[in-house]
């Protein structure tokens, strides 16, 4: 068995053999230690880097405090650039805003600048703002309305969804857009025969029903309490934000459970009235935006 000996007080230094190089005069098991400096560019690379981060630490904002940290002799922040990059970029864009404002909101799609503004600054505007749950393409989802197929709550022309914009629907706006769907169930305005009827009644006017006995009967239902606002065959009202009911383009979804579900506790999705939050160039800017989706009328 072999042992491992540590040789290490050898004082004295020779070279190597093989290498030619100085040995530190360490042994280990017959394998000697080579003396092999770092290379001095490197070191003096290394030593620069040193006097660099002192110097940095010195002239720019650097170590950390409780509820600080130093603010560097320059007196510089990357914050303050930013600021100034952006207020540089919004004096650029200040021209295309006025224009935006001046021009009818009809005719922005006709102007060619002013199109190709909507659509590069009008997405940015509405992935900060309104794709959180209108989607990013604004297919929507569940609650959501769809911005790009040609089904509309309130109206699809520019001045319509401008308005929905500006105010919101169900908020607290003097100004917003307000419909208010009765809790036939709840409120025990139906029975719940009833309401199992006028449901198929309601999904046979888009060809999904399955009993036709039920809504034969659910016809009258709907036409003593529905039709009024959703219209004799179900066509919707923009004016008072009754969704179409003959399309199968369904909000809150289309099967039978979520048809009763709506028809008995009804549904009343809010949004905010932007004009509260963003600048009216904004807010006219997402209109356009919306507009250009692809379901503007």
């Amino acid at each position: 068995m072999s042992t491992n000996t540590d040789n290490h007080a050898h004082a004295g230094r020779e070279k190597d053999a093989h290498t030619g190089r100085e040995t530190t005069g360490h042994e280990w098991d017959g394998i000697k230690e080579l003396n092999t400096p770092l290379p001095k560019w490197w070191l003096y690379t290394f030593y620069a880097c040193i006097a660099f981060a002192l110097v940095y630490t010195v002239l720019y904002p650097a170590w950390p405090s409780l509820h600080s940290h130093t603010k560097g002799v320059l007196g510089w922040t990357r914050r303050d650039t930013v600021k100034s990059e952006l207020d540089t970029r919004q004096q650029a864009l200040a021209p295309l805003k006025a224009k935006l404002l001046a021009t009818p909101i009809g005719d922005v799609e006709k102007d060619p600048e002013l199109r190709g503004y909507v659509q590069a600054a009008g997405h940015i505007a509405f992935a900060e703002n309104c794709a959180a749950c209108h989607g990013a393409g604004g297919a929507g989802g569940k609650g959501f309305p769809n911005l790009a197929d040609d089904d509309w709550l309130w109206g699809g022309t520019p001045e319509q969804i401008l308005q929905t914009v500006t105010y919101g629907v169900r908020n607290s706006n003097p100004d917003s857009r307000v419909s208010d769907m009765p809790r036939f169930g709840a409120d025990g305005l139906l029975t719940k025969e009833q309401i199992n009827d006028v449901a198929e009644y309601v999904l046979s006017l888009s060809n999904t029903g399955t009993d036709k006995a039920a809504a034969g009967r659910g016809a009258q239902v709907f036409a003593d309490n529905c039709a009024a606002c959703h219209g004799d065959k179900g066509d919707g009202n923009p004016d008072v934000g009754a969704p179409r009911l003959n399309d199968a383009i369904w909000l809150y979804g289309g099967d039978k459970a979520t048809v009763v579900q709506t028809i008995t506790y009804a549904r009343r999705g809010s949004m905010p009235a932007w004009s509260e939050r963003l600048d009216p160039a904004t807010v006219k800017l997402l209109a356009a935006y919306v507009h250009t989706l692809g379901g503007g009328k």
